[in-house]
């Protein structure tokens, strides 16, 4: 996998569809008319925040020195290998809620009946068919990019270069 779930804060309109889109990516039946009679009902894994005039949806970041790995009991929270998503395996998950405490990001939540924690997978099964997580493939102004670690240094090159010559300062070089 190897890749950043980007988030472009300019884009985000705070619509929630990356909310929905997981929710039904995460249902039983992957339809919505369908999941809003499951029982349970689904789910979001993300979760979109907004103060202001800022819009952020907040999902796992899936560190690769994930606090949450090393601090469950179980062995519930585990990473298939370096670069990959880290995963819940709901089996083994006991709901001490320890993770939720040493999350750096506070993305972490428990299920409907409070007993297991949900998080953001990045749509797993998906991506071993080579697409999208379901929040990217939604996002109707794109500002959800599954992304390279090159990918997002070179978008951040480009905005600090545009925002340098915006500033009426010379680039030398």
């Amino acid at each position: 996998m190897k890749t950043i779930l980007y988030v472009d804060l300019d884009k985000c309109l705070a619509c929630k569809t990356c909310e929905l889109q997981c929710a039904i990516e995460h249902s039983q039946s992957k339809d919505l008319f369908k999941a809003i009679e499951e029982e349970p009902l689904p789910q979001a894994r993300v979760k979109v925040e907004a103060y202001e005039d800022l819009a952020v949806p907040l999902q796992c970041r899936h560190c690769e020195d994930a606090p949450c790995i090393k601090i469950c009991p179980t062995k519930a929270l585990e990473k298939l290998a370096p670069g990959e998503p880290v995963i819940i395996k709901e089996d083994l998950c006991i709901g001490c809620k320890w993770c939720l405490l040493v999350c750096p990001f506070g993305v972490l939540n428990l299920n409907r009946e409070g007993k297991v924690i949900i998080k953001c997978d990045l749509c797993l099964e998906r991506l071993e068919k080579g697409e999208e997580p379901a929040c990217v493939e939604a996002c109707p102004t794109k500002a959800l990019k599954l992304l390279s670690p090159e990918e997002v240094a070179k978008l951040k090159k480009a905005e600090f270069l545009v925002g340098f010559k915006k500033d009426g300062k010379t680039i030398k070089g």
